[in-house]
């Protein structure tokens, strides 16, 4: 090495060598302290987070989320009640038919078994007395006073099926037993009945000694199922 003639030397320190090996070192450990400085500066700082809701994590391997099912479906649903069938209707005297049934005498009496028949292909119900009465001449008037209704018999709901049949008894009292001039007897030729809860009459042929004047001889009970007996 050249030096400058007059100037001192000042390479007092270590040999050229040793400097030279020393240069890579400490760029090493420059190096070494940048790494470490940039993993700390990293590391301090803060990461975002996100806030995962319960129901969230609870997502079940099928992809469906528990706490969705269970508010969905957790309560069973209520049974289902099937509607209570209407009630029938009751039997319209257009639908029905009238005829007479048994008949037979007995002391001062003559009782008839009066048969209503379901002409509907639809079930219909009867309740209650028959309204009755014996006509005559033409137009068909009433003769005397409608039957009354017998207490002994009560009300009972008939249900009628498709061509089904119902009955009502009905005791027609002997005229003869009364004085002429308080029953004033007359021969009628029908019997006039109105089926329960309906004011249109069916006309049924039948012959009898009616009292023309108020006297009360015709007593009809309650309608009974089938067509009846004396």
């Amino acid at each position: 090495m050249f030096t400058k003639p007059g100037t001192p030397t000042r390479h007092r320190g270590l040999p050229m060598r040793a400097r030279l090996t020393a240069v890579p070192v400490a760029l090493a450990a420059i190096a070494l302290l940048t790494s470490a400085c940039s993993t700390q500066s990293g590391s301090a700082t803060p990461q975002a987070t996100v806030t995962v809701p319960a129901a969230a994590k609870a997502v079940t391997a099928s992809g469906s989320n528990p706490a969705s099912a269970a508010h969905g479906s957790a309560a069973p649903a209520p049974p289902t009640v099937a509607p209570a069938a209407p009630p029938l209707a009751s039997c319209s005297t257009r639908y029905l038919g009238g005829s007479v049934g048994v008949s037979q005498g007995a002391a001062g009496s003559t009782y008839v078994v009066l048969v209503l028949k379901n002409l509907n292909n639809y079930p219909c119900t009867l309740y209650g007395y028959p309204g009755v009465a014996l006509d005559a001449g033409v137009p068909v008037t009433p003769v005397g006073l409608a039957a009354a209704e017998d207490p002994t018999t009560p009300r009972e709901l008939v249900t009628l099926a498709p061509h089904g049949t119902a009955s009502a008894l009905l005791r027609i009292m002997t005229t003869g037993d009364y004085p002429p001039a308080a029953c004033h007897p007359v021969t009628t030729q029908f019997l006039q009945i109105i089926p329960p809860n309906q004011t249109v009459p069916i006309y049924v042929g039948y012959t009898a000694q009616a009292c023309a004047k108020p006297v009360r001889i015709l007593t009809v009970d309650a309608v009974r199922p089938g067509s009846g007996s004396s």
